[in-house]
């Protein structure tokens, strides 16, 4: 009996001339309650016995709908935004009245931009801490991942001020020798001073503390003792010590390094460090610095060396090279009042032989198979279009800012490009889907949008075309036959912005039927066996039933309509088939 039945029999007991404290010990209510529904049903009928929404008339605390549509826009187009960034881009931008970045988060995991999770426990032995001024302390390392065209892995020597978090050395290397970083390490001394501590780990350009032999005074603490400079060693296997320089490291790898392709040549590579570390030292708003930029501490170093520090002191070995002048930077071009205004401008450029184009410092990797192609980039601020032919290649997040969009404007390289269009060269009018070129490793994987993603070991050290589409993924071979269906792990985004991705051609060849065709439930650890062969169609399948279609070489294995997997046949053992309820026996020659 459903719950509105029971209240119009209390109603009716009432009604009959049952006294109302009977009938609600009856049901197990309060008299108020039955009184309630006597009210609800002579006002509405049988309908008002119904159960009510108790949501409010009205939420005045409710974000409103034109904040909460500027918070998503702002993290599709910038998806490594985090709630206190978008608080600060919504205050600069004047929205009034600004959510607090409680209310941004909810608002992201509401509309499926951020999955929630379990925030993890800080431990309570981290003491942080952080010199009062600038120039006290310079946090020193050196960090990878810097590739070049040919292959070549470069290195990257990085020193950054510990109360400015201000980057004061970002020198890239061929090899991370101790005579190359102490040049790197001199450069920095000459340009911003002398600091009066630098704190290293125990890396052997820095320190002989564990090297084999008597210990000795490397080339660093050479110029550190010569310049009156304290060095300081953390403690081994103690990375959080140099915590800062550590996460600058997280930071140039995810907005810089992740997002450029291989770089033709070291100095190209430096020139797109260089031209990113001039945002984040002037531009981009430091969290630990109450969303300021590091250069709001680190005060004018020039006056501040002339006036107050010594000079600096280099052994011979370094002394010639480091008197080379620093390269000066790019004098400010004269704007005009019609180029101060526009927003978005479109470049024509030839791809190089490379395949690496480089537009003021960032990278635009196509590979050399495109070399010689003829594109246009219609870039603003937030996003970069790459078309060929009047169709969208792909999508990347600009790296360039206004002053680098005004410098191409008078340069003469790029023209106005006046308003977005609403989808400037959709990728596929029809399905949105695109596909990308994969070569599969020894175990299975392959790379798509810096992570990981196993298609099976079945296609091991093959070629492959991935079709994706934000829900599925096909794996096709060249005769662009499915070999399988999987769960797209990226959505249609982010899809658009793969390396090598490019419209999707027609669907795909569906295999015809094989010759023998199987039935069989899959266990609970995703396996399943078929002609004395064991089959993986994975934990997802787990206690469902799943089709298997035997040719002589491979055999595909379908749930429903969908090609599960494609995998070698290895064996030759007689097939049970089950047929109408009877079971034959029969031989694939």
């Amino acid at each position: 009996m459903s719950v509105v039945e029971q209240r119009y029999h209390a109603v009716m007991e009432v009604a009959a001339g049952v006294p109302v404290v009977q009938v609600a010990a009856r049901y197990g209510v309060s008299r108020q309650s039955v009184h309630t529904w006597l009210r609800k049903y002579r006002e509405s009928g049988l309908p008002g016995l119904a159960d009510r929404s108790h949501r409010p008339a009205s939420s005045p605390g409710r974000i409103a709908s034109e904040v909460e549509a500027a918070v998503c826009e702002l993290r599709r187009a910038h998806p490594g935004w985090g709630p206190r960034r978008l608080v600060h881009e919504l205050t600069r931008k004047g929205v009034q009245p600004v959510p607090s970045r409680a209310t941004v988060y909810r608002v992201l995991v509401r509309n499926g931009l951020v999955t929630p999770g379990v925030s993890k426990r800080r431990r309570s032995s981290y003491r942080r801490w952080e010199r009062d001024g600038p120039m006290q302390l310079w946090q020193m390392d050196i960090v990878g991942g810097v590739w070049l065209a040919d292959g070549t892995e470069c290195k990257v020597v990085t020193g950054i001020d510990d109360h400015s978090r201000f980057v004061v050395i970002a020198k890239v290397l061929s090899r991370a020798t101790g005579r190359a970083v102490c040049l790197a390490f001199g450069e920095g001394l000459k340009r911003f001073g002398v600091p009066g501590e630098v704190l290293t780990d125990n890396g052997k350009q820095f320190t002989a503390r564990f090297g084999s032999g008597r210990p000795a005074e490397v080339l660093f603490d050479r110029i550190c003792r010569e310049n009156g400079i304290t060095h300081r060693l953390t403690k081994p296997r103690s990375p959080t010590t140099t915590g800062k320089i550590e996460r600058f490291h997280q930071t140039l790898r995810r907005e810089l390094l992740d997002t450029c392709g291989p770089f033709p040549d070291i100095e190209a590579a430096q020139k797109a460090v260089d031209g990113w570390l001039a945002e984040y030292n002037h531009q981009r708003p430091h969290q630990s610095l109450n969303m300021t930029a590091p250069v709001g501490r680190f005060t004018d170093s020039t006056s501040r060396v002339e006036e107050t520090a010594l000079p600096v002191k280099l052994p011979p070995v370094l002394a010639a090279a480091a008197e080379s002048p620093a390269p000066q930077p790019e004098p400010a071009p004269s704007w005009t009042a019609a180029a101060e205004k526009v927003e978005t401008i479109e470049v024509e450029r030839v791809v190089p032989s490379s395949g690496n184009l480089s537009l003021r410092g960032q990278q635009l990797w196509f590979g050399p198979a495109l070399a010689g192609t003829h594109v246009t980039l219609r870039i603003d601020v937030n996003r970069l279009h790459i078309l060929m032919g009047g169709a969208r290649h792909k999508t990347l997040p600009s790296k360039l800012s206004k002053r680098d969009l005004r410098a191409l404007l008078a340069s003469g390289d790029a023209v106005p490009a006046g308003p977005w269009p609403e989808e400037p060269g959709p990728v596929d009018q029809t399905s949105g889907a695109v596909e990308v070129d994969r070569t599969v490793n020894p175990v299975g994987y392959v790379g798509l949008g810096g992570d990981r993603v196993n298609i099976g070991w079945a296609f091991t050290g093959r070629r492959v075309t991935l079709r994706l589409d934000g829900t599925l993924m096909q794996v096709l071979n060249n005769e662009r036959v499915l070999l399988a269906s999987l769960s797209c792990p990226l959505p249609a985004t982010r899809c658009a912005r793969l390396r090598g991705a490019r419209p999707a051609g027609p669907p795909p060849v569906i295999p015809p039927p094989a010759p023998q065709i199987a039935e069989r439930t899959v266990s609970s650890a995703g396996g399943f066996v078929v002609a004395g062969q064991r089959i993986q169609a994975g934990k997802a399948f787990a206690r469902r039933i799943v089709t298997a279609h035997l040719d002589e070489d491979v055999i595909r294995v379908f749930h429903g309509d969908d090609l599960i997997t494609t995998v070698p046949r290895v064996t030759t053992k007689e097939v049970v088939v089950t047929n109408s309820g009877e079971h034959t026996r029969r031989k694939i020659v």
